[in-house]
């Protein structure tokens, strides 16, 4: 058995544009009836063309940052990532802007949620600390928000100064 070589298919005739690009390559498309792409043998509508692809994917956007509602909710924040997936979904919002919307408002709904949770427990604090003061009767004991008087010099806690 001998080894034969696969055949080298013929070439074609290789019927190419003879403009040039604009960084003097020779164009790499078929040629028409006079030796020239569409493109090159109508410049104008390659402007035209151009001009249609370039507002057909311009980003216009439609309201003033000022009808924007705060952000001070985690509601008022999933209310706004519903907003941009419809934008999104319409083809008003850019997808590169959503892309960037998206994790920055689910950052916004996390800093919420712990800052509510901060201020409740600085609320039942607050709350232990006044119900500890109307079993002890004591209005003296300092409040543990408020810092120590530095000068006091009945404070055991302080070092004795030469």
């Amino acid at each position: 058995m001998e080894s034969e070589k696969p055949k080298p298919k013929p070439k074609r005739k290789r019927n190419r544009c003879k403009g040039r690009t604009k960084d003097g390559r020779r164009c790499r498309a078929a040629a028409m009836d006079g030796g020239l792409c569409f493109l090159h043998a109508n410049p104008d509508k390659a402007v035209e063309l151009g001009r249609i692809g370039g507002r057909k994917s311009h980003y216009v956007p439609t309201e003033s940052a000022g009808s924007l509602l705060p952000l001070d909710s985690v509601m008022a924040v999933r209310a706004r990532l519903e907003r941009v997936a419809d934008d999104l979904h319409l083809g008003t919002l850019s997808p590169k802007i959503a892309a960037v919307m998206v994790p920055v408002l689910t950052l916004q709904i996390r800093v919420i949620e712990m800052t509510d949770k901060v201020d409740d427990t600085k609320r039942k604090v607050e709350q232990l600390w006044a119900e500890h003061k109307e079993r002890t009767g004591d209005g003296d004991t300092p409040d543990p928000s408020e810092p120590d008087d530095p000068e006091d010099p009945d404070d055991p806690d302080e070092p004795i100064k030469p």
